[in-house]
């Protein structure tokens, strides 16, 4: 498991190398034409992909024989015998395209997620605005939870907490913004200190809800902020920031938006490409 972890820490360092770079772009652009440029690009070199990893002569047989079935459904529509058999052949070969799918699925999944996790950091959340609440998290060992303190908060204030649930080794407070801009909160737990970063603003910002420690899933899907060690006493710290609120760019629509766009895109270039889907 430490192997794949670290694996997935040098993957993550350079998926941001290429990303970061990006920020300018995105800043600039409206977030329903940045996911629009995203989604294209992703649909044509999706369809690329599936192409080259893909059996396409076996995929245009079983496309030439589902023709051939639907045609004999239409032709021999008034005997029973033949529309039963070429109904049970047309279910074999949509379960063939299925299985012949299923390579290039393997294949792109991988790198694709990582792809979808850095276009996350943009449009599933937007930054604090000055004035606003919400609620930073911060998960400890449960030896340290009685030694645990916020002990800088700029850019922000503190209206309430520290909250413990023992439960959960968790301690929240409730913070309102105040400044715009980077901010790095930081924690005292156990002598130790460990950070966060906060954005106050405006606009497509990448957003890193939480810095993970060492668990696979969260560092996958929060891939820009080094996670903690496995050794260390804080598992997690989370900021709740707001949604975004938008159909092509806002939280949870965006990625919709993003396959819908990504499809039409393929069907169009999937002609030019020739390529058997």
């Amino acid at each position: 498991m430490s192997v794949l972890i670290s694996i997935t820490v040098f993957v993550n360092s350079l998926m941001n190398a290429l990303f970061r770079p990006l920020a300018g772009m995105m800043e600039a652009t409206p977030g329903w034409l940045s996911n629009l440029i995203f989604s294209g690009v992703f649909g044509v070199v999706a369809l690329v992909a599936f192409k080259y990893t893909s059996n396409q002569k076996a995929i245009g047989k079983v496309r030439d024989n589902i023709k051939a079935q639907l045609l004999a459904i239409k032709l021999f529509k008034d005997s029973m015998a033949v529309t039963l058999k070429a109904q049970g052949r047309l279910f074999a070969g949509s379960l063939l395209l299925l299985l012949h799918s299923l390579r290039p699925m393997l294949v792109m999944i991988i790198p694709f997620s990582l792809v979808l996790a850095q276009l996350g950091l943009w449009y599933q959340a937007r930054p604090l605005m000055p004035g606003e609440q919400t609620i930073i998290t911060i998960k400890v060992d449960a030896e340290v939870i009685n030694d645990v303190k916020l002990q800088s908060l700029p850019g922000a204030k503190i209206t309430a907490g520290p909250i413990t649930a023992m439960d959960k080794n968790e301690i929240n407070w409730q913070i309102e913004a105040t400044d715009t801009g980077k901010h790095e909160i930081t924690f005292l737990v156990d002598s130790q200190t460990f950070t966060k970063e906060m954005i106050v603003g405006e606009g497509l910002v990448r957003l890193n809800p939480v810095r993970p420690g060492a668990q696979l899933s969260q560092m996958l899907i929060y891939p820009d902020e080094k996670p903690f060690s496995a050794d260390a006493p804080v598992k997690c710290i989370s900021l709740d920031y707001p949604d975004r609120i938008s159909k092509t760019c806002g939280t949870d629509w965006w990625i919709g938006y993003f396959f819908v766009i990504s499809m039409i895109v393929a069907l169009i270039f999937k002609p030019m490409l020739k390529v058997n889907i």
